[in-house]
């Protein structure tokens, strides 16, 4: 560099007076080198000779110049318009649609992110719980459990006998040998603070004034509701889809299925279909179907029973009345329940379009409704289990919005005052072989504060119940004819 300098400080005193135009140019080169370049008139030539390369002058021009219509096809998007910018606009294009996938992929990536961590925190949730849950279990002393009946007291006498003649309470208690046997119910509110018998009879001795002679408990028939016992519970629902459902035991079951076997349906959703099968009260502790159902047409809400091998439900939108036979796996029969309400329009007070309630007793199959033309009014009508058809109808004096929930026993419909109350009461009852209804005060318990469906079973004398996501039952007392 040094030695261009001399060379043109030379030629600058070459040059003499008056050739003072001579300008000095700095700048990077090709390969990135800083270069100084001086320009100088010439004293004799008033043009250069052409050459076949132009000169460093000129490469250092179109240096420059195509630098400079890289830089314009960037600041214009590529849209310059002028020769040899082609290829530089079709990168620009190719650059934009591969941000736009980027861009793209970037996007689903993070929704699946978020997803996952929603997910996550859940399960976080969900192990806290558990967590709290197992240090309240440890922190609960042990007790040693007696008989639950003393030996000379005949369990026919009790009031204590499961269905199916198994032992005391045996269909609460979970069976050593089976799969996923953990020793005990999965359920942590099941678990007693003590003597399990003692608090069960003690319940039908100090709630319950003692009955009178006249109403005594008669084992062998029908009779009028005197008392109902303590709720236990048998399992907790998994998820929100279990807050409110119906669940039930054949009381005249058919094969292929025994009468130990125990359906359930989760109510909550838009299209509920699904029925679970559980082979006995066991299995259904530890959430082990043995069966699944898909059925052809959604069910509404917790209005379901199940009677001589066929589950009966009211479809979905509609007064529709289902019969799907189990063993078949098809609807057998189907028939509108004539002026009925339905999705809402009379339901129970807690909603969930409890429009149309069936259940079953000793005399066979009962819708409970209301119609336009009793005004709200509760409407019992016996039905035929084969058509559906209707066979006898009594408008009641009770409305059906006023009260939570409701039964037939022995041909008597008896309706629950509260669904959230803890501590509530049976507060009606009619008896379809009088024509005559009354006010009663029955003490009736709502454990978990959400009971959503209460349902009889007549070959076990127990109620059925959902409340709050806990599956649930009642034993009862009938005094005679």
């Amino acid at each position: 560099m040094w030695l261009l300098l001399n060379v043109c400080v030379f030629c600058l005193l070459q040059c003499g007076e008056g050739q003072d135009r001579a300008t000095l140019w700095r700048g990077n080169d090709r390969s990135g080198h800083c270069q100084y370049t001086f320009t100088v008139p010439s004293p004799s030539e008033t043009s250069c000779p052409p050459t076949a390369s132009g000169g460093p002058e000129m490469e250092g021009l179109k240096a420059r110049l195509s630098l400079l219509e890289v830089l314009v096809a960037r600041l214009t998007g590529g849209k310059t318009g002028g020769p040899g910018l082609g290829a530089g606009a079709g990168s620009q294009a190719g650059l934009k649609e591969a941000l736009t996938q980027a861009m793209g992929e970037r996007s689903l990536l993070q929704g699946e992110k978020e997803r996952l961590e929603r997910d996550v925190e859940g399960l976080q949730r969900r192990v806290e719980e558990m967590k709290r849950e197992t240090e309240r279990l440890k922190s609960r002393p042990c007790y040693p459990q007696p008989p639950l009946v003393p030996p000379s007291v005949p369990l026919q006498d009790s009031g204590l006998r499961p269905a199916g003649g198994a032992g005391v309470l045996s269909h609460l208690v979970s069976r050593p040998g089976r799969q996923g046997d953990t020793g005990s119910l999965r359920d942590p509110a099941w678990q007693y603070g003590g003597n399990a018998g003692f608090q069960e009879l003690k319940a039908e001795v100090t709630e319950v004034p003692a009955p009178s002679t006249e109403d005594q408990e008669d084992s062998t028939g029908c009779g009028e509701l005197i008392s109902i016992g303590e709720p236990v519970s048998h399992r907790k629902a998994d998820s929100i889809a279990g807050k409110y459902g119906v669940w039930m035991q054949d009381p005249e079951a058919v094969v292929p299925y025994g009468g130990k076997m125990v359906w359930r349906i989760n109510t909550v959703g838009s299209e509920v279909r699904q029925l679970f099968g559980y082979e006995d009260m066991d299995q259904l502790s530890k959430g082990f179907p043995s069966k699944v159902l898909l059925l052809p047409e959604p069910v509404e809400s917790t209005g379901a029973t199940l009677y001589r091998g066929s589950l009966y439900y009211q479809r979905r939108r509609s007064r529709t009345l289902l019969r799907y036979d189990l063993a078949s796996e098809s609807i057998a029969a189907r028939r509108d329940l004539p002026h009925a309400g339905f999705h809402g329009q009379f339901p129970y007070s807690w909603g969930g379009y409890t429009d149309v309630d069936l259940g079953v007793d000793e005399q066979g199959l009962w819708a409970i409704y209301s119609t336009n033309k009793a005004k709200g009014a509760i409407v019992v009508s016996q039905l035929d289990p084969h058509s559906l058809e209707v066979k006898r109808s009594w408008e009641t004096s009770i409305r059906k919005n006023s009260v939570a929930n409701a039964f037939v026993i022995c041909g008597r419909l008896y309706t629950v005052a509260s669904y959230t109350a803890p501590n509530t009461t049976i507060n009606f009852m009619f008896d379809t072989a009088t024509g005559q209804g009354k006010q009663v005060a029955l003490p009736f318990r709502n454990k978990y504060r959400y009971n959503s469906m209460v349902d009889y079973n007549p070959a076990q004398r127990k109620l059925h119940a959902w409340d709050n996501f806990h599956i649930v039952s009642y034993d009862v007392r009938l005094g005679h004819q």
